[in-house]
């Protein structure tokens, strides 16, 4: 069991990262492969049934295949938060599966404490047409989904949707945003995979941020806001699965990106956590990876 003095936790779904990476570690990896990439809604009760008790105020875990458990991160809160998320990919889709990687964004939004998603640094297909026709329309009306997407990454259509940022405005608009949201709450989540291919390995296309970037955005929420809680993953893993229908749907929607051994993915990806790590919690990564 993880203390009440425990701040932040690994919880091990994959082997991404080494055990002693923060201050309290739990093996999860027996759900590995029942998790990854989607998981059926018994799935999703039965594992938070065993992991709400050892969750604390920030958690490390594995690739971005289980992006969708940032969700069960958000049901421990009991008070409204703004979810500020660093992602390649919006996560927004509201086709099946529903405990989806692709489509967590909803079950977020779902939670009574969620006042809204603002997502930054998509620059993938599914802010173009035909993608972007399977985002909630009805959180885009109410204002609770918000997306800064890359111009440079969007096409024609996209570029008429969103308003998209640029290397030499996105600080401006971020900054602006940041004084927006001040004196709120904030959740933030950070997928490895809105990082250039340089600075992060993962089993997703890479975006277009530095480290840099994500620590002065960090920064400029902290300076604004309170920071409640928030998660990182997107390491790259070796992909494993429990279901067929899991394993082919996963197969499909995944990029064919060049290959990486597992030493290069975590000599990639140490320098992307010990900094981002200790921006995000206030403390740096136990582990000297």
């Amino acid at each position: 069991m993880i203390t009440t003095l425990s701040h932040s936790t690994h919880i091990d779904l994959d082997e991404a990262w080494p055990k002693d990476s923060t201050e309290s570690y739990v093996d999860c990896r027996s759900w590995g492969r029942r998790l990854r990439y989607s998981a059926t809604a018994d799935g999703i009760e039965e594992f938070y049934e065993f992991i709400k008790d050892r969750l604390t105020k920030f958690t490390l875990f594995g690739s971005g295949d289980y992006h969708h458990l940032s969700a069960l991160w958000l049901r421990r809160l009991e008070e409204p938060v703004t979810l500020v998320s660093f992602d390649n990919h919006p996560d927004w889709d509201i086709r099946p599966p529903r405990w989806c990687c692709g489509t967590w964004i909803n079950r977020a939004l779902e939670l009574p404490t969620v006042r809204k998603a603002v997502i930054w640094g998509c620059g993938n297909f599914e802010l173009n047409w035909p993608g972007n026709l399977f985002v909630s329309r009805q959180a885009l009306r109410e204002q609770r989904l918000e997306v800064w997407p890359w111009r440079e990454r969007l096409k024609a259509s996209g570029r008429k949707r969103w308003p998209g940022i640029t290397r030499e405005d996105w600080r401006e608009k971020f900054s602006a945003f940041a004084r927006r949201v001040a004196g709120e709450r904030l959740y933030i989540t950070v997928d490895l995979d809105c990082l250039l291919r340089e600075e992060s390995a993962t089993n997703w296309e890479n975006g277009l941020f530095t480290v840099e970037d994500i620590l002065w955005a960090l920064e400029e929420l902290r300076s604004q806001a309170t920071i409640v809680g928030g998660d990182l993953c997107g390491a790259y893993s070796v992909p494993t699965f429990e279901r067929l229908k899991q394993r082919i749907e996963s197969t499909i929607d995944h990029p064919r990106l060049e290959p990486v051994t597992e030493a290069e993915a975590t000599a990639r990806n140490a320098r992307a956590l010990r900094l981002i790590w200790g921006a995000l919690t206030g403390a740096p990564a136990v582990a000297a990876i």
